[in-house]
């Protein structure tokens, strides 16, 4: 028998996402600035050593090494007209090490440039260059899509209308990435919970919920109690999901370290669950030790 469908699988309960991309590559040696996602041909070998210990550490789930996959974040390295192989590849490569019995989740991030009025981009526009990303991931394999990081809820409601757009029927998970404001969260450009889960959930989105951000793991917390409570009041059906950091980063020589222990990150990962998120992974600073410390708490 082979694995069940992402949707059906998200149902069972317990899902363990994988952690960091971009700090596991610096922290192996690639110079902060490179597009990384050209790793995917470049150094194929190092991106599936990431995947490789990931898997080996309990994820149920990676995520494709295509964050700023999408054209427009592309053409600042000179390399618009590479989505296509970009995005298919680093959908195999995570496929190869996946292998059939775990998921491969498309990896999308935020463009960099705003929808009108803030920004140049037009709501079409934008939609078919998420779209074509979406394209290029599911040749290379993918069982469903992450949506991360967005700070503006108009660009992640466009995302997740993409993946449709693009003629998917596969699972969309949609997370936007929040700061602590006084006794509120907010992302960068002021969404509230409420508003980001009610957005997306109406945009198609079968699961919401939270990643990266400036916050403490308390506040990571605090904050996933506040996504359930805003799920349900929603939609109780849809999946809530939450990637932390590894806490709240400290700048050190103009570098952002993560002080946060695996054992610190799997205790906050328990609160999280008991709060109701099942679908849980790591963000900036969290490593494969952290998602095995995670694994070890959740299913012991």
């Amino acid at each position: 028998m082979g694995k069940l469908n992402l949707k059906n699988r998200l149902r069972k309960g317990l899902f363990l996402l994988d952690g960091a991309m971009g700090t596991q590559l610096i922290g192996l040696g690639i110079e902060p600035g490179k597009c990384s996602e050209l790793l995917n041909f470049e150094s194929p070998g190092l991106v599936l050593r990431i995947h490789n210990s990931y898997l080996n550490a309990g994820s149920d789930a990676i995520l494709t090494n295509t964050f700023g996959g999408n054209g427009i974040t592309l053409a600042r390295h000179g390399l618009e007209n590479r989505v296509g192989d970009i995005n298919t590849t680093g959908a195999q490569l995570a496929r190869k090490a996946a292998g059939k019995n775990k998921y491969v989740l498309g990896d999308i991030g935020p463009s960099g440039d705003f929808l009108e009025p803030l920004g140049s981009l037009k709501p079409d526009q934008l939609r078919g260059i998420f779209a074509d990303q979406a394209k290029a991931l599911i040749a290379g394999g993918v069982d469903g899509f992450i949506i991360e990081t967005m700070g503006a809820v108009d660009e992640a409601v466009v995302a997740v209308e993409a993946v449709k757009y693009s003629g998917s029927v596969l699972p969309v998970l949609a997370s936007m990435s929040f700061d602590k404001r006084g006794d509120d969260f907010r992302t960068m450009m002021g969404v509230d919970v409420k508003t980001a889960v009610s957005s997306l959930v109406a945009a198609g989105a079968d699961a919401v919920g939270f990643n990266c951000g400036t916050t403490t793991l308390d506040e990571y917390v605090d904050l996933a109690k506040r996504y359930v409570a805003a799920a349900k009041a929603v939609n109780p059906k849809v999946f809530v999901f939450a990637e932390p950091n590894a806490g709240k980063p400290e700048l050190l020589d103009d570098k952002a370290i993560y002080k946060v222990t695996p054992d610190e990150f799997a205790d906050a990962a328990q609160k999280i669950y008991a709060a109701g998120i099942t679908i849980i992974g790591g963000c900036c600073g969290t490593s494969p030790a952290h998602i095995e410390a995670v694994s070890k708490k959740l299913r012991s």
